[in-house]
């Protein structure tokens, strides 16, 4: 019998030892990102949050996502940090072995929504901690050790804190609570939105019951303040890190000059100068309302359905922001991502949003332009009623346009424009699915909807789509999501 060689040894040695080793992790499952995805958009309703402070929260949500599944060194992804502004770094991968990029993404997001929703309800918490752990739990399921999981839940925890500091100096905690006097000017935005205007479009089963005599529902003009609003489930006296969204106040009248992610600032795709307020017959203003008017008036039944699938008032269906987080959501499933596809274009997604609600706000707060309803209401027909209540908050631009138009660049680039699909973003909510060629279709019919709805110019809209089509393409351009081969 000859006697094996060295090599043949040595390789017999190291099967031998592979085989009775741990086996290796299966692939993550692309339904742990959305199962995220989902939770979060029901955190967007139960909270009734306003559609600035949800498109932030997304957009940290979307990075603890994402830099969790960057982290695993079989991941294609490379990480954000340097790339958005002042996000100088993160903590780097621990020493001792590889880590699993769905086991940090989930402690990171643990940690990242479990501050950021820290006066939110007991049961928001709750159900962050326990999708974690069951995460976690599905990880050790499909093959992850017992010393890859304890690597990586530390690694996704100090993720998550690093990128909580970094949170901590956009800004946001400076806005709360300073107060801003609304105009009297009779050339600029007053708010027209009541209470009784949004609560029969706001019952859902996120909230119980609304009753306008309940103690904790009451509007007391001198305080008046979240924790009247809407539910007979009011947050703690005081909260001010998750405003409900309330429509008796202007919504966020500082948000413009939040830190921005990727833009220089919320001046870096400005929008042109809106038309000069004016009731002279003739006038660009008077010709910009008439044209409204006329539209409005004429409006079709399908008009209407559309002005109201795509209202997403808050509360009740989630913002604007959060129903193409859905249409992204939708997209997992439909395009077949991997997880790693998923947690990227939520992120890229989510960040053109959150960055386009800057950019807007801050042309809204400057410019001040009067809402239709108030216009026609002097001018043309003082007894004008619009399809959805006109939201709380300056006309120039559209908020949906511009963060539509900022996601869609983002979906076009990263999934392709070609393939049609139907959105069920608002089917839970009595709405059903409507289909679309493509995204660009669904764009501009989100950004006419502002119109049918009776709340937006045509200037704002289309003003508000270039706005946010110059958005998203900066995010494109300037945040790189993939390691070079």
């Amino acid at each position: 019998m000859n006697v094996p060689s060295r090599a043949v040894l040595v390789a017999v040695s190291a099967l031998s030892l592979s085989a009775c080793g741990p086996r290796a992790a299966t692939p993550s499952d692309p339904q742990l990102v959305a199962q995220w995805l989902r939770t979060t958009l029901a955190f967007a309703r139960s909270e009734r949050l306003g559609p600035p402070v949800a498109t932030r929260i997304s957009a940290y949500a979307s990075l603890a996502l994402y830099e969790g599944y960057a982290s695993d060194p079989a991941s294609p992804l490379r990480s954000m940090a340097g790339q958005l502004n002042r996000l100088d770094a993160l903590p780097a991968a621990p020493e001792g072995g590889p880590v699993d990029g769905a086991t940090v993404a989930a402690e990171a997001m643990r940690v990242v929504l479990d501050s950021l929703f820290r006066d939110g309800f007991a049961s928001t918490r709750r159900t962050i901690d326990s999708l974690a752990k069951a995460q976690v739990a599905a990880r050790e399921a499909a093959g992850v050790s017992a010393v890859q999981r304890d690597r990586s839940v530390a690694h996704g925890h100090a993720l998550g804190g690093a990128l909580l500091a970094w949170a901590a100096t956009d800004s946001f905690f400076a806005t709360r609570g300073r107060v801003w006097t609304p105009s009297t000017k009779h050339d600029q935005w007053e708010n027209t939105a009541t209470l009784d205007q949004y609560v029969p479009q706001t019952l859902s089963g996120q909230s119980d019951v609304v009753v306008t005599k309940n103690p904790n529902a009451a509007l007391e003009p001198e305080r008046e303040s979240e924790k009247w609003v809407f539910s007979n489930r009011p947050k703690a006296a005081g909260s001010n890190t998750l405003p409900t969204f309330n429509p008796v106040r202007p919504t966020e009248p500082y948000w413009g000059n939040l830190r921005t992610f990727v833009l220089r600032d919320g001046d870096d795709c400005a929008a042109p100068t809106p038309v000069e307020y004016s009731e002279k017959p003739t006038s660009p203003f008077w010709k910009m309302a008439k044209q409204f008017y006329d539209t409005v008036k004429a409006l079709t039944p399908d008009q209407r359905n559309i002005a109201l699938f795509w209202a997403d008032n808050p509360v009740a269906t989630g913002t604007p922001g959060f129903h193409w987080v859905s249409v992204t959501n939708q997209m997992i499933v439909r395009r077949h991502l991997t997880a790693d596809d998923a947690a990227e274009v939520y992120a890229l997604t989510s960040l053109a949003i959150a960055d386009a609600f800057i950019g807007c706000w801050k042309e809204k707060y400057r410019s001040m332009v009067v809402r239709p309803v108030t216009y026609v209401q002097r001018v043309f027909d003082k007894q004008y009623r619009t399809v959805i209540p006109t939201p709380p908050f300056p006309e120039y631009t559209s908020g949906h346009s511009v963060q539509s138009g900022a996601a869609v660049a983002v979906l076009i680039k990263v999934l392709g424009d070609t393939i049609p699909f139907s959105d069920s973003t608002q089917m839970d909510v009595g709405q059903p699915a409507r289909a679309f060629r493509n995204f660009s279709a669904a764009r501009d019919e989100v950004a006419i909807s502002r119109i049918y709805a009776g709340v937006h110019y045509f200037p704002a809209v289309y003003d508000g789509l270039t706005q946010g089509q110059c958005i998203g393409q900066r995010v494109l351009d300037r945040v790189k999501t993939r390691r070079a081969k």
